[in-house]
């Protein structure tokens, strides 16, 4: 698997956003899947909003949120454990950024665009945002919304190496290439928005299942940490 960052100009906020794409990755093979961050996501469906406004976002944006630190909410937004319900303000020209409004939406009308315009067959999509893990410094990548591929591979009811049969073992396959762009794409001035995976493991789908990702709160090992007080 190839993973390559792409360097862009500045991306504003109503600009075409598969336009943008087109112009920075001129060519793409069959099969590749393009990664986007949710920002610039965010700012061509102009999801903006004063920075004044940001707790009140933060409780209108989230299904679950608890307040950790003085300026720091743990909150669930569509199934997702993020900070602040994604809601940013770095890089942000003194606004607060949002996420799309439905990011598997938007990567499907995407997709279906990129797609009619690179004339392929099987082409991944992900909008991608970094997030924290429990008891773990620093950030990975999290696939807020995908389409074209399986975003779960699932080992249950296989056997392992000793013949043991697998009960609960499944590969989040979109948030690890979504981990694997991010650590390149960066999170500071690198201007590198976009990200281009090639020979990627995954099953190409032309529908994905939104819900295959998540977990109920029951079955979840940190369902603790999501107590309401």
């Amino acid at each position: 698997m190839n993973v390559m960052a792409v360097r862009t100009a500045l991306f504003k906020e109503g600009n075409d956003l598969a336009a943008f794409i087109i112009r920075h990755i001129p060519k793409v093979k069959n099969g590749f899947v393009i990664v986007v961050s949710s920002k610039i996501a965010a700012l061509a469906e102009g999801r903006t909003a004063g920075a004044h406004d940001k707790e009140r976002l933060i409780k209108k944006e989230s299904s679950w949120r608890k307040r950790i630190l003085p300026k720091w909410w743990l909150t669930v937004r569509d199934g997702v454990a993020i900070v602040n319900a994604g809601i940013d303000d770095s890089n942000a020209e003194g606004k607060l950024v949002l996420l799309p409004k439905d990011c598997f939406k938007t990567a499907a009308a995407l997709r279906a665009k990129l797609k009619r315009h690179y004339r392929i067959r099987n082409l991944g999509v992900i909008l991608t945002d970094s997030r924290v893990a429990p008891l773990r410094a620093g950030v990975t990548g999290v696939a807020l919304g995908y389409a074209g591929f399986k975003g779960v591979r699932d080992y249950r009811g296989t056997k392992d190496l000793f013949g043991r049969r697998l009960e609960v073992t499944q590969t989040n396959v979109a948030d690890s290439l979504a981990t694997a762009a991010t650590l390149l794409m960066g999170e500071e001035s690198e201007r590198q928005p976009l990200a281009v995976i090639e020979d990627a493991p995954v099953e190409f789908a032309e529908r994905v299942n939104r819900k295959e990702t998540l977990i109920s709160l029951k079955d979840d090992i940190y369902r603790d940490l999501f107590k309401r007080r």
